[in-house]
């Protein structure tokens, strides 16, 4: 059975499918690399095209990429609001929701150390935070400060490629 999202993409104007792909993962290559490679015939094919274009990637689209997401438990993102589009920072805030659960403490201590963090690396904190509460979103953070930059950098990657499958299995189902 064909999806409809998938089958109306394949037949969009470039600017609209770019601009669907900018939202599942703010890399503009990536993004301009999956509208070229339209039509695509299926969800599962749609899949694999993403991961064998994010493997292509390299530091400066990933760096891209990471810019689009906001501060993780950050209480009025505007880090990222000139680089992600609308449809991106919806998903964002619905990802980052347990955070707006947390306590005073976790946030404030969050907030300190994405601060670390993005002085240490040079660049936003990513973690998929689907199902991770902002206390483990934290846990994590803490031990990946301890990391070398590239290894860093690789786990942000790998990271960022599994919010990139999550957001194109909800762009597939709305």
């Amino acid at each position: 059975m064909t999806n409809a999202t998938l089958a109306a993409w394949n037949g969009a104007d470039a600017s609209s499918a770019l601009e669907a792909m900018l939202a599942c993962c703010g890399s503009k290559r990536w993004a301009a690399a999956m509208v070229a490679l339209r039509p695509i015939g299926s969800v599962e094919a749609l899949s694999q095209a993403a991961d064998r274009v994010w493997s292509a990637m390299q530091e400066p689209d990933w760096l891209e990429a990471f810019a689009c997401h906001p501060r993780v438990g950050e209480r009025k993102p505007a880090h990222a609001a000139a680089h992600a589009s609308e449809q991106s920072a919806a998903w964002s805030r619905q990802e980052q929701s347990s955070a707006s659960a947390a306590n005073e403490l976790v946030l404030t201590e969050l907030a300190e150390d994405n601060q670390l963090y993005e002085q240490r690396f040079g660049f936003t904190y990513i973690v998929c935070a689907t199902g991770k509460s902002a206390a483990e979103m934290l846990t994590i953070l803490k031990r990946r400060l301890a990391r070398d930059r590239e290894a860093e950098l690789r786990e942000a990657a790998e990271q960022q490629w599994q919010i990139m499958q999550i957001r194109l299995g909800k762009w597939l189902v709305e």
